[in-house]
């Protein structure tokens, strides 16, 4: 069975890109709009793995990431977004981000970073950026 995957991301155009590059490889199980709904969806479907947008209504993606990671200390969490300021990086890092991706996606960088990420998260090595690509 593949690993399952919940996606968050305030664009429907966006998450609906993010599944397309990574059905053939994870299980998509769930999408989230907003902050509040990605925490209220990773309690609810206790995925693998979640891709995170960055700017995020009602909550953001470090304040949701903090949330999901105080609930689940070993989530795996690899951000998806246009957001290139170090300091906003640095802000994911902190919430506990596994991987980031900057926008727009290449198909094969995103199913590598999650895959870098879950692999990280089984081994010792878990609690860091595991993978960041551009």
């Amino acid at each position: 069975m593949n690993d399952s995957v919940l996606v968050v991301d305030d664009s429907a155009f966006q998450r609906a890109r993010i599944r397309e590059r990574l059905e053939p490889t994870f299980e998509v199980v769930a999408e989230a709009a907003d902050g509040d709904d990605a925490v209220a969806a990773y309690r609810e479907h206790d995925p693998d793995a979640v891709t995170m947008d960055f700017a995020l209504p009602a909550r953001d993606g470090p304040a949701a990431t903090d949330a999901i990671k105080a609930a689940d200390p070993d989530a795996v969490v690899v951000f998806c977004s246009c957001v290139d300021q170090q300091s906003q990086f640095k802000r994911a890092i902190r919430a506990g981000a596994d991987g980031y991706v900057r926008k727009p996606i290449d198909d094969g960088a995103l199913v590598g970073a999650v895959e870098s990420a879950l692999a990280a998260a089984e081994g010792t090595d878990h609690g860091g950026a595991a993978s960041t690509t551009e």
